[in-house]
């Protein structure tokens, strides 16, 4: 049963890092678009950036351009968050996404990870 299981999430203070990590069960990374989104309460689920199958192409949301870095390892099966100077604003549930279908998108992932917390406090 293909499952996606995130780790790294936890309390930081503004300005502070932390580096997410998504690992992909019964399923080859490298055939899938991997993206992280993230949701707060009251609030539409928010694509934060995305990786291309071969890791040649990557996107950001222009919140956290220049702060988070997405980065995969195919032959682990794994995604990675890296965030740097959090601020409040990045405090959210962090949920990890696969796509198959199309190219250099995620708009309507076919797997979802069940999310870690991440909270930055002022």
């Amino acid at each position: 049963q293909v499952h996606l299981v995130e780790s790294g999430g936890g309390l930081v203070q503004a300005g502070g890092s932390l580096r997410l990590s998504c690992t992909a069960f019964e399923l080859t990374l490298s055939w899938y678009t991997m993206g992280w989104f993230r949701q707060v309460p009251g609030k539409e689920r928010e694509l934060v950036a995305y990786i291309s199958r071969n890791a040649m192409v990557t996107n950001y949301a222009s919140s956290v351009k220049g702060r988070f870095t997405i980065s995969r390892d195919n032959a682990r099966n794994t995604v990675h968050l890296q965030m740097n100077s959090l601020k409040p604003e990045d405090t959210a549930v962090y949920y990890c996404a696969a796509q198959y279908r199309g190219t250099n998108t995620i708009n309507s992932p076919d797997y979802w990870g069940q999310g870690t917390q991440v909270t930055v406090s002022s």
